[in-house]
């Protein structure tokens, strides 16, 4: 099952925020996120906040869902009154499987939150869908809902290596989904890899890749598996049935990935995200990355708003049953301080092909960095122009070198 939210401070009823909070809110940027939680079937290596008909109790369905998201919408617009967003320039809807919503559905959301704040003329709009879960119809349809990008959970090519995740579809279907998204108007689509499963081999990874240049995607990300507690992976693999993953065959496919990749016209701007174009990037996470703002719709979704950070509900009743009474679907939330908000933004920036400016770290950060150079994770040109800025080599080490960076 999902993993168990961390603790934080009370969140007012209303879900009202300090107004220190809502003094700057967009000012570098603003997204929504909008979690939906359902899906067909739950995969073998899922620990995030999804639930199948099976595991979804009374109390919340799919049918009803787009209007309790939209009953959130309307009492984020009370929270943030009259200090809104000048306008949204992201949208990216996640999950589980946004997909298993009707097209009807995913519309409205998005007209709700255009009426309520307003997105920018060039907004970026992605949804998540499982290849299964599209057909050229719903493409069309969500395309001309206003959705520009879409991103698709290939995971692999190889029959053997979605077995063992528990993928439905088959090994042909995300391509042949991404093809149908591009005919339906869909500007940019990412593929979604995942590498290191037990029993994959060199050759598997590199029909994978292989495929998604066929599909002619703009953007792929590529993860390597992560066995997360609770889930079925994990416990086929405390049982012998499976062994678990080798760092070395995970750093291997990294470099399979990128050698690739970049041979076609890719290039990285996340260390597991690479864009054919600065405009194919994927300017949500970016927003992320970066430090923006966001408001998270649906159970379990996180928001963040000047400092302020705070999530929901987990299960889809208790967060419908809270908005049906009025209340904020908030469960609790945190303030961070500078010296958390300053650690954070090194974890991230640091793993982006942008940078991150020297003069941002302290003392001892520097001598860090320092160290990094002359290790030869980090670019020597982009560091003398005052940017840590990681080589190949410090992409595959990028964890090191954020801890150098923060002693």
């Amino acid at each position: 099952m999902p993993g168990v939210l961390p603790e934080g401070e009370p969140v007012p009823r209303d879900g009202s925020l300090p107004a220190t909070a809502r003094r700057a809110v967009g000012a570098r940027g603003f997204g929504v996120y909008v979690h939906v939680p359902f899906c067909a079937s739950r995969c073998g290596y899922c620990d995030f906040n999804t639930y199948t008909a099976s595991e979804l109790g009374g109390g919340a369905s799919r049918e009803t869902y787009a209007d309790s998201v939209l009953a959130e919408l309307a009492l984020a617009a009370r929270v943030l009154g009259d200090s809104p967003p000048q306008r949204v320039d992201t949208v990216f809807v996640g999950g589980g499987t946004p997909t298993l919503l009707p097209a009807d559905d995913l519309a409205r959301i998005l007209d709700g939150i255009d009426r309520v704040w307003g997105l920018a003329a060039d907004a970026e709009v992605t949804t998540e869908a499982n290849p299964e879960s599209v057909t050229p119809e719903s493409l069309k349809r969500l395309r001309a809902a206003g959705y520009t990008r879409i991103s698709l959970g290939m995971q692999s090519a190889a029959p053997g290596v979605l077995a063992v995740l528990d993928r439905r579809h088959s090994a042909g279907r995300a391509t042949a989904a991404a093809l149908e998204a591009r005919d339906a108007g869909f500007d940019h689509v990412n593929l979604d890899l995942i590498y290191g499963t037990p029993g994959e081999t060199a050759d598997d990874f590199a029909a994978s890749l292989a495929q998604v240049v066929d599909a002619g995607v703009d953007h792929v990300s590529a993860y390597a598996l992560i066995v997360e507690d609770g889930t079925r992976l994990a416990a086929r693999m405390r049982r012998g049935e499976l062994p678990y993953p080798s760092d070395d065959v995970a750093a291997d496919r990294y470099l399979a990935a990128e050698a690739a990749l970049g041979a076609v016209g890719f290039s990285w701007y996340e260390v597991s995200n690479w864009a054919r174009s600065a405009a194919a990037r994927c300017r949500h996470n970016l927003l992320y990355w970066t430090g923006a703002d966001w408001w998270g719709l649906g159970p379990g979704a996180h928001s963040h708003v000047g400092g302020v950070r705070w999530w929901n509900v987990k299960h889809p009743s208790a967060y419908a049953a809270r908005l049906a009474e009025g209340a904020s679907p908030a469960l609790a939330r945190e303030r961070l301080t500078a010296d958390e908000q300053h650690m954070e933004d090194v974890m991230l920036r640091v793993r982006l092909a942008s940078g991150l400016p020297l003069d941002v770290l302290d003392e001892a950060g520097r001598a860090g960095a320092e160290r990094a150079r002359d290790a030869g994770l980090l670019d020597a040109g982009a560091y003398a122009r005052g940017l840590v800025v990681l080589t190949l080599r410090g992409r595959l080490l990028a964890d090191a070198v954020v801890r150098d960076l923060l002693p």
